[in-house]
């Protein structure tokens, strides 16, 4: 790679509920214990699924990155990683009791910065969230924010109501006045179905059909006024996937067209404003695998800026060191390795700073 990339998307792995225990306060260390809480990993990312760590990233017990030197040795160094954004995915938002969501929330954030972002200067993060309530996630927002290695907020797309809501809009507000973009991740609170017909029975189900939790979730974006209520909120869409856009894109302005009377303040194309105020992340980049198909989709998203490069490290979306498609050319390679992410996360452009 001639150009030092900005991975915008790679995953820490918490090695088990121990690790946490040190950044609880006492009252809800002893609850952990005494009610024998066992880890928080989600059915999201199985830890055997070949899908969930690459193989020859697996370390013996079948996992990877529970350390900052192996990410650093595996998903940094390959690529010249200038540097790079931690999305840990670790379950905390799947309680059910608000409380216990915000302690963990807090524990997990405050181990991302002492346990990754202060042993690798080139590590940055987002903020996990209590997604059960509005009120205590813009408290952790506020409280982790004046660390400026975090550099954005972390949600997920399987939410208990969609993220277009007006009770979700204290975040928004939160995000926008620190300056950060919210993240929306694949994963799920598994509050409803992953998918709009019902549970699956196989992992496949679920995983494929992410894509369309993250067309409902832009849709609830668009159609509830987020972007007309934030104007300086940028919102990244992250392992979505890219192919579904196109077409997503035009199914969405050609109703917005016929119906707009019902969302008055959605007064740009829907196409437009997703152009100018939503990103994704690169991998998994699930378009057929040859340079031609490649240059039709960038063609047909109609921005060269939307893109941002990512390893989506250590799952297994690509094999030996070359997480970009074929076909692209310097300039868009450069855009989206570097100039699309800096452009997206500003806090990357600032030196580290700690609290």
């Amino acid at each position: 790679m001639t150009v030092a990339p900005i991975d915008c998307d790679l995953h820490p792995v918490v090695p088990g509920i121990n690790a946490l225990l040190p950044y609880l306060d006492d009252h809800w260390r002893e609850t952990v214990i005494r009610r024998g809480i066992e880890d928080l990993t989600t059915i999201s990312y199985p830890t055997r699924n070949p899908l969930s760590f690459r193989q020859d990233w697996r370390d013996e017990t079948g996992r990877t990155a529970t350390g900052v030197d192996v990410l650093g040795r595996q998903a940094l160094d390959p690529f010249g990683t200038q540097l790079a954004i931690c999305n840990c995915l670790y379950g905390v938002q799947a309680q059910f009791s608000e409380d216990l969501g915000v302690a963990f929330a807090r524990a997990l954030n405050d181990w991302i910065a002492r346990e990754w972002l202060d042993r690798d200067s080139r590590l940055r993060a987002s903020i996990v969230v209590p997604m059960q309530n509005a009120e205590l996630a813009v408290d952790e927002i506020n409280r982790v924010a004046s660390d400026r290695r975090f550099v954005q907020v972390l949600l997920l797309v399987g939410s208990e109501t969609t993220l277009g809501r007006r009770q979700n809009w204290p975040i928004y507000a939160a995000a926008e006045r620190q300056g950060l973009p919210v993240g929306v991740h694949a994963g799920s609170m598994f509050r409803n179905p992953v998918t709009p017909v019902g549970w699956p029975t196989t992992f496949i189900e679920e995983y494929v059909d992410q894509a369309t939790a993250f067309q409902s979730q832009l849709t609830s974006l668009i159609a509830e006024g987020v972007f007309a209520k934030f104007p300086r909120l940028t919102v990244v869409l992250m392992e979505s996937g890219v192919s579904w856009l196109p077409a997503y894109l035009w199914r969405l302005t050609k109703f917005w067209k016929g119906l707009r009377s019902e969302i008055p303040w959605v007064s740009d194309p829907p196409g437009s404003i997703i152009r100018d105020r939503v990103r994704l992340t690169l991998q998994p980049f699930d378009a057929p695998p040859d340079t031609a198909s490649v240059t039709r989709l960038i063609d047909h998203i109609g921005s060269d800026e939307m893109l941002l490069f990512s390893t989506d490290y250590p799952h297994w979306q690509f094999e030996g060191m070359q997480p970009l498609p074929a076909g692209l050319d310097a300039e868009l390679t450069r855009k989206i390795m570097l100039d699309n992410p800096l452009r997206t996360y500003m806090r990357l452009t600032e030196t580290e700073s700690v609290p």
